[in-house]
């Protein structure tokens, strides 16, 4: 018998350690600044988790990834350059390296988000699917994609609503006036929108649970910190 650690195991013991120390570390301790400024190696971390959970790491994957990273990094700079996207916002310091008033890293958060999401909704649709079909229901194969981009992007804007006033309070970006604008969550949904259509399109929603987990790990994460920040 094989009682090694799965490598899913290893992955998501790693994930749920570095965000409870990170959120000990940001609640409890006199270190807050120091936890915070380790943001942008807890995504990098959590972005290379994923690759290396997914299943069949075809051409198809590596378009997804590079297109996701890609145009997310692309929409935030013209977004903090412009204002025209999300609102009139700019990031600090603290996520790393900027190019274009805009971290390098945000295009890699891009790929987390839209990625878990993805994973997450087609876990459920796949559930829901079994139902239906053992309730003698047939659905078509448009309704299909409708109900998943609306689920997923529904879970996309979710969290970025969650995540929204932590991500303030912790100096990752500033808002002007403090105020985050309706639009901005209009505009994560048109986005969101088109990237989880190419996820859907380029048939990325292989089974990958640790993108289920980590999704759960960060709203987690965020409605905590969000609670007692």
């Amino acid at each position: 018998m094989n009682n090694r650690p799965s490598l899913h195991n290893i992955a998501l013991f790693m994930a749920l350690l570095i965000h409870a120390v990170g959120l000990l570390g940001i609640l409890l301790t006199p270190y807050k600044d120091w936890f915070v400024q380790k943001t942008f190696v807890n995504l990098l971390l959590m972005a290379v988790l994923l690759v290396t959970t997914h299943q069949q790491k075809g051409k198809q994957f590596l378009v997804f990834l590079l297109i996701t990273s890609i145009a997310g990094f692309g929409m935030e700079a013209l977004g903090v350059n412009t204002g025209m996207i999300f609102g009139n916002y700019s990031y600090s310091d603290i996520l790393g390296m900027k190019v274009l008033n805009t971290p390098l890293i945000i295009g890699i958060n891009w790929f987390i988000i839209i990625y878990c999401t993805g994973m997450f909704t087609t876990a459920y649709e796949n559930y829901m699917l079994r139902r239906l079909n053992e309730s003698g229901l047939a659905i078509t194969s448009r309704l299909k994609i409708i109900s998943f981009i609306v689920d997923a992007v529904f879970l996309a804007v979710m969290f970025d609503w969650i995540m929204e006033p932590v991500a303030v309070k912790l100096g990752y970006w500033q808002w002007q006036n403090n105020i985050i604008p309706l639009y901005n969550y209009i505009s994560w949904a048109v986005v969101s929108a088109l990237l989880l259509a190419l996820f859907r399109k380029l048939n990325t929603g292989r089974h990958n649970i640790f993108a289920i987990h980590l999704f759960i790990i960060q709203v987690l994460f965020f409605l905590i910190l969000r609670t007692f920040l």
